[in-house]
């Protein structure tokens, strides 16, 4: 018992000392000043904003209005509206309309945001005047410099989240709270993080990556919340994080935002699964794992009650008085936090309220109490299965002799991991947050046996299709086979193989990425 609490301890210790260490660097924050500042003088990149909506009639003309206005240069930026089955007429407000390249789904029901968005990037992979993209959701509002910050924001960072400004005059009293806490969450611990250089939370409803980074990726990963910070935690890996950067402001109406948090079964499962990763030389990406396990406010309270009677009435490894001054020095960094978090007194009040909403949430979804509510509600709970796939292949060795085995495809819970099957040897990748990266891992276990996989994403003649999906199981052949007069690019999927199969050089693809970034650097 003893052991546990002192694990406790020092991990409280730790957060109490990172969280005084944010609160003193949010005191200054100049270099976002400065770069506000300066904004108008970047060199101005080929912009494609991207718009989705559904049913968005309203904000949908304001926000293209509002692009009209924009200070920034019209021949380096273009407008992409998606309407995905909208049944607000929406489609009228572009019938004569030039500025805007209209994109409308419908007649096949409604695809939703990730795929809609996924297919529109898989179509402009192919356009090379293309520097950034600018994903933004239609009910947002936009100041007249949103794309000149925009831009300045994009020479030292490759993908950005900015910060959502709510209108909370018709917000209920719960929905206050919320607000108040979302808004010195903004305000306080992701400006802190950007001024520290750490990673964020990419936010789809205003997200900015460099088209260069997601023809690298392969897609962006708009699907939910928990998707959302899986793709966050994939641009840590590949060293291109997302950074938040409060100059880049959108403006939300009460009745259009949604209040979303990542669920703490999502990060603890995406933690233990990016934890075995975190022992190479990038620091980004192991804080930014480390920062998943951050505390609510009741487990961090419980944990110094927990210590500070312990240590006051036993032995303790640590004397009383340390503990209590670790927990003053929490106490301290939430106090310096509000001094730049531009709460006003109202707010700081409802902020003191989020604990109570906290622990009314955490009772609300216990296991037996959810069950309990969804079978009175008669509300069904949805659960992301398992899906698998199996297919034959072959394996070559040094001789070139081919033996036979089975690969078992296997995505789980939003992340992906390979089964080789070869007689009664079997081996499993790790889980990963892309198909092709558990796939790289075989193929490098492979080689290191002297083994060369024989299916088409090994062959030198594949190349993947940048389709907008985050596994990218597809590609093009660009073999001869089985007729040179067959000059088309021939779609294959990762798997397949074919007699014209010749093993492509194996390199590591981390490694490729960051020398790719450090030669262009």
């Amino acid at each position: 018992m003893e052991l546990i609490l002192d694990i406790l301890y020092i991990y409280a210790a730790v957060y109490s000392l990172y969280f005084l260490a944010l609160a003193v660097r949010n005191l200054n924050d100049r270099p976002f000043k400065i770069e506000k500042r300066y904004a108008q003088y970047a060199e101005k990149e080929n912009l494609a904003v991207v718009i989705y909506a559904r049913n968005n009639k309203i904000t949908l003309e304001n926000l293209i209005r509002e692009l009209k206005m924009q200070d920034y240069p019209i021949n380096n930026f273009r407008v992409f509206v998606i309407l995905d089955n909208s049944t607000d007429g929406s489609e009228q407000l572009f019938a004569n309309e030039r500025f805007v390249n209209l994109i409308n789904i419908k007649d096949v029901g409604t695809v939703g945001k990730d795929q809609a968005v996924s297919m529109l990037v898989e179509r402009l992979s192919k356009d090379s005047s293309i520097d950034s993209y600018v994903f933004l959701d239609a009910d947002r509002s936009i100041p007249a410099n949103f794309l000149t910050t925009v831009n300045s924001a994009l020479v030292n960072n490759s993908a950005l989240s900015g910060e959502t400004l709510i209108l909370t005059d018709s917000l209920g009293p719960v929905d206050k709270i919320k607000a108040a806490y979302q808004k010195y969450h903004m305000n306080f611990m992701r400006k802190a993080r950007s001024l520290f250089g750490l990673a964020a939370s990419a936010d789809s409803g205003v997200f900015i990556i460099k088209k260069a980074v997601v023809d690298e990726i392969g897609c962006v990963d708009f699907k939910d919340i928990n998707a959302e910070l899986k793709y966050s935690m994939l641009l840590s890996k590949i060293k291109c994080p997302c950074t938040f950067n409060p100059n880049i402001q959108t403006y939300v109406d009460t009745a259009s935002y949604e209040f979303r948090k990542p669920r703490l079964s999502a990060r603890l499962e995406l933690f233990k699964n990016c934890f075995s990763q975190i022992w190479s030389k990038n620091f980004i990406f192991a804080e930014h794992t480390f920062s998943l396990l951050n505390p609510n406010i009741w487990m961090i309270l419980l944990i110094y009650a927990a210590v500070m009677k312990h240590s006051y009435r036993y032995y303790f490894f640590v004397d009383f008085r340390i503990v209590l001054l670790t927990f003053l020095i929490l106490v301290a960094g939430f106090g310096i936090s509000l001094i730049n978090s531009k709460l006003r007194f109202k707010e700081i009040l409802l902020l003191c309220l989020y604990p109570v909403y906290s622990l009314c949430h955490i009772i609300k979804n216990l296991p037996p109490i959810r069950g309990i509510r969804n079978k009175v509600m008669q509300i069904e709970e949805s659960a992301e299965g398992t899906q698998k796939l199996t297919v034959e292949a072959f394996v070559m060795n040094t001789a070139g002799r081919e033996l036979p085995c089975k690969l078992e495809f296997i995505s789980d819970s939003g992340l992906s991991k390979i089964k080789f099957m070869y007689k009664k040897r079997k081996f499993v990748t790790g889980r990963h947050l892309r198909m092709i990266d558990a796939l790289q891992e075989l193929r490098q276990k492979l080689n290191d046996y002297g083994f060369v996989l024989k299916i088409c994403s090994c062959c030198k003649y594949f190349t993947s299709n940048v389709d907008g999906s985050t596994n990218m199981l597809k590609g093009f052949c660009h073999s001869d086979y089985p007729s040179p007069s067959l000059t088309a690019q021939k779609a294959t999927l990762i798997w397949n193989s074919c007699t014209d199969f010749e093993p492509a050089p194996f390199n590591n693809l981390i490694d490729e990425m960051v020398n790719e970034q450090e030669t262009q650097e």
